[in-house]
Order: C-alpha cells, then structure tokens, then sequence
C-alpha cells in the first residue's frame, strides 16, 4: 500500500492523536458545517478511513493572509492538516524545493493525479496585459490556474482575492485582477471569502467532501450555506446592545468600553454574511468585534469599494431592496442553512450506504463528543435606526 493510500486514522495514531480527541475533533466539525449533532459518528467514520489527497496551493496577488492564517491553524493543527487530513505537496510559501525543483513539484502532481488532487487557490488572478502582472517560473498565473484547476478534482479559493480580486480589483486597479470562478468557469469550485478566510472553514469544507463525497451546498456565489448563510449581526455578542440602542459614539467612550453595538461606528455586522462570531480565530478565542472593531464586510463581492469608509455606516446595505431590513434577511435564512445542509448531506450518505449496505460502527456513534450547534437566532422586533438619531450619518 502506497503512503497516499493509508487512512488519516492509522496517521493520527502513529503521532499519538488519541481516539478521544480524534472525535471531539469531528463534533467541532460537525458543528461548524450546521449538522445536527447525530452526523458526528459519520464524520469520524468516513475520516478514519479517508486516504491522504494531494493538495495544490496555488498564490497569485495577494498578501499571504490566508497562507498566515492556515499555518496559525488549530482544531486540528497545521500539523495535522498537513501531515494527516491532506498532503500538501505544492505551496510556494511552507514546501522546501525552491526554483526549478518546487515548479517540478507541481507539474508532478498534476501529472500524477488528474482529477485526483485538491486545488486550493489565495490570491486574485490577473488578467491586464496578457496577466503578466503574475508570473511564476516564467508562466503568467492565469495559465497556472487555468491549467491546475481544470484538472483538480475540487478547487476550493480561500480569502477575497481569490473570491472576486479583493483589494487588487478595488476601484482603480491596474491589473484587472478578478476572481478564480471567472478564470475556470467550468470547474468546480467553493469560494470561502474573507480576509483572510478562516481556516476552519476551509477544514470544515474538506472534510465535508471526504464525509459525503461531495461539496457542501453553497449559495448564488459558490459560498457555503453554513459558513455564509447568516448575517453577522444576527450572531453577534452585541446584539443585545443593538436591540437596547445601546451604541458606541466615539472610540474609548463608555460604550466602547462596556462592549456596547459598534453600529454607529461603521460595523458592516448587518450586511455581512458570515460565521465569525461563532467560529472565531486564534483557536476560537476573538474575532474583530470581539476585540472592539467594527465588521468590514470582507467576505461579501468588492467589499473594498462596496463596505467603505470603512468607519462610517452605510445608509442603504448593497445588493438588497431598501425596504428590506437585515432582521428579515437574517431570521429567513437561519432555517435555510440547516435545512439545506441536512439535505445535501444525507443524500449524499443514503447513496454511500446504499453501496456498502451498511452504518457506521456504533462505536463511534456512542463515543463521540460533541456540543450543540450555534442556536438559531430568536425572532426580534426591528430596533429603532439610530442612524435617523444621529446628525451627519
């Protein structure tokens, strides 16, 4: 048996990753892709056995964010990740050859495993001037991506740049930077949006195919529903503070120091798509708002030109009817995700087991640990705007 081949558990074991905390580690995941707590015991089954799948990461403009984010990863750790649930074996930033031989590092893998391997993508793809705002080993990225993706199993793009050109398509650009799903419209791909995306995320979004064999559902944008499916203010600690009209006024002001609504500072919290409330970062210890500052919108289209000033609210949220508030967008939305994932999955398992006639080991099903999902947001009352309050906003 070839070292591709051997199950993600028997590697665990060999690090000494108890079993314990192997299936502690499928309940988190469980939980962020919005599963009921039941599917935890196929999570684990399906990772005890998953192979080890190649991995190509690709990086064209960006500012190696997403890259800094995965290597600070935990649940698992970037160990783990690397080393257990996947191999990477292209990533200019982390792999030892460099030159000639990290180029054959590529060319190998795509050789080597058409169809067969993840590609993930950071950074945006540009297209100016023949794309030679970008190359690589004398190739222009565009001919890289076009190539790798084409012929991946998956493409999975991780952050803003990667989504839809992020800060390098922000308005007077000179690269003509633009997203991956332009570049490789026929190849499947999952956008996980953010700057930077948070790994656990993408974690999440790979063990989902190695659970069900399949993408997660996703939204109009290739977003996953249980990523991107809620509003961030729907989720947010402050919320509490919003619906009281309780807001910050001024930096360092006694709002600000009781943790009070960032609404009037700019929070895009209302507009945004997004888990990081509840995900977090830092191995799930903060996330902006958390730490006082307000949500910029990094995972919703253009955000850098859509969501500024940055520090100033937006009178009318972008992409959707003004008549329309966010507490409608985001209470309609809570049961979509859930329903839609459910759905995706169990569909997806029934086919698996059909095929091998029978259900996971009940083992696993009674060992596993798990906590509840995020709850569903709770219907609310339409607060009234402090924006029609407050002079100047």
């Amino acid at each position: 048996m070839g070292e591709d081949d051997r199950s993600l558990l028997a590697y665990l074991r060999e690090r000494g990753v108890s079993r314990r905390t192997f299936l502690k580690f499928c309940g988190a995941i469980t939980a962020t892709l919005a599963l009921p707590a039941s599917y935890a015991p196929r999570v684990a089954a399906a990772l005890s056995a998953a192979p080890r799948i190649p991995v190509v990461w690709l990086e064209g403009q960006d500012c190696a964010g997403n890259t800094e984010g995965f290597l600070r990863a935990s649940h698992p750790t970037v160990a783990e990740l690397v080393f257990d649930t996947i191999s990477v074996n292209y990533h200019e930033t982390i792999m030892a050859p460099a030159g000639r031989a990290a180029e054959k590092s590529l060319s190998d893998t795509v050789a080597a495993y058409p169809g067969q391997y993840i590609a993930i993508v950071e950074g945006a793809v540009p297209v100016a001037e023949g794309g030679t705002y970008c190359l690589i080993g004398g190739r222009t990225f565009r001919s890289i991506v076009e190539e790798v993706c084409n012929n991946a199993l998956l493409t999975i793009t991780v952050g803003s740049c990667a989504f839809d050109g992020g800060l390098p398509a922000a308005n007077g650009g000179p690269t003509g930077a633009t997203g991956v799903s332009s570049i490789v419209p026929r190849a499947k791909v999952v956008n996980l949006p953010g700057c930077p995306m948070n790994v656990q995320n993408l974690t999440a979004t790979i063990v989902h195919y190695l659970t069900f064999g399949s993408l997660p559902a996703t939204d109009s944008l290739g977003r996953p529903y249980f990523a991107y499916g809620q509003l961030v203010h729907d989720q947010c600690e402050r919320r509490a503070h919003f619906d009281a009209g309780e807001y910050v006024q001024a930096w360092g002001d006694e709002g600000s120091r009781k943790g009070w609504c960032l609404y009037k500072m700019g929070c895009k919290g209302p507009e945004t798509f997004a888990n990081c409330p509840t995900v977090r970062f830092n191995d799930r210890t903060s996330w902006p708002v958390k730490a006082g500052h307000g949500c910029v919108g990094c995972t919703m289209p253009r955000f850098w030109d859509q969501m500024s000033p940055f520090y100033r609210r937006l009178s009318n949220p972008p992409g959707f009817a003004v008549d329309v508030t966010a507490d409608q967008i985001g209470l309609g939305l809570v049961g979509v995700v859930t329903a839609l994932s459910v759905a995706h999955g169990t569909i997806s398992y029934v086919r698996g087991r059909s095929a091998d006639g029978h259900e996971p080991e009940g083992e696993l099903e009674a060992a596993v640990l798990v906590e509840a999902g995020p709850p569903a947001a709770e219907p609310v009352t339409s607060p009234p705007d402090p924006a029609g309050s407050e002079e100047g906003s």
